[in-house]
């Protein structure tokens, strides 16, 4: 990378996601260079990322790569090593928990990440993080009106009970599908149904039609 990428590289912000809505997002190319990813009306080059490490391959041969597997309950990502970053980040081992900053890459339809930055945290860091991300988007989501709240329900109840044959469905995914609508909103809408009998959770996190 020459200098002048690192320095773009750098003045580019380092968006804070979960990896599911990273999955979600559109891979733009520029002469069939990735550029960037396209999500919503934001153009990311580079995140942060908070997640578990689940796997990692070390080449054997002259040439040296790591390809380590991400994941954050929301989704997984791979992370790829080469050259010299493979000894710097020699360190980072399956089971842990690490936040990632670096720069999105796509080669064959996979979006993966090409780290900066791996730094090991504690687990609890993970559940921090969503929560912060679920407060940044219940803030900025404009207010709901009533008509929304009936469409919004009718919504998940197709959802939930089109999930029927897999045991239910997890009020996550639930989340991820319906990303225009604020997590908190659809939380409370899971509660009333809830509570009024017309879905049960089998197990937390995980909602039933009760038919």
């Amino acid at each position: 990378m020459s200098g002048e990428d690192n320095q773009q590289f750098k003045r580019n912000i380092a968006y804070k996601y979960r990896i599911g809505d990273l999955l979600l997002g559109k891979p733009i190319f520029d002469q069939e260079r990735f550029s960037f990813l396209e999500l919503g009306d934001k153009r990311i080059v580079r995140v942060n990322v908070i997640g578990n490490i689940i796997e990692r391959y070390d080449s054997e041969g002259e040439k040296k790569y790591s390809f380590l597997k991400l994941d954050d309950g929301s989704g997984q990502i791979s992370l790829k090593l080469f050259g010299d970053d493979v000894q710097k980040f020699a360190g980072i081992a399956q089971g842990q928990t690490v936040v990632v900053i670096g720069v999105l890459r796509n080669f064959n339809n996979e979006t993966y990440i090409s780290p900066e930055i791996i730094k090991e945290k504690d687990p609890k860091y993970l559940l921090i993080r969503k929560l912060e991300l679920e407060k940044q988007r219940s803030q900025t989501a404009p207010p709901i009106e009533k008509e929304q709240v009936k469409a919004l329900k009718d919504q998940l109840l197709e959802k939930i009970k089109a999930s029927e044959e897999d045991g239910g469905i997890d009020t996550e995914k639930l989340i991820l599908e319906l990303r225009e609508t604020s997590p908190e909103i659809i939380n409370q809408e899971i509660k009333k149904m809830l509570e009024e009998g017309i879905i049960f959770e089998p197990k937390p996190g995980k909602v039933r039609y009760l038919g």
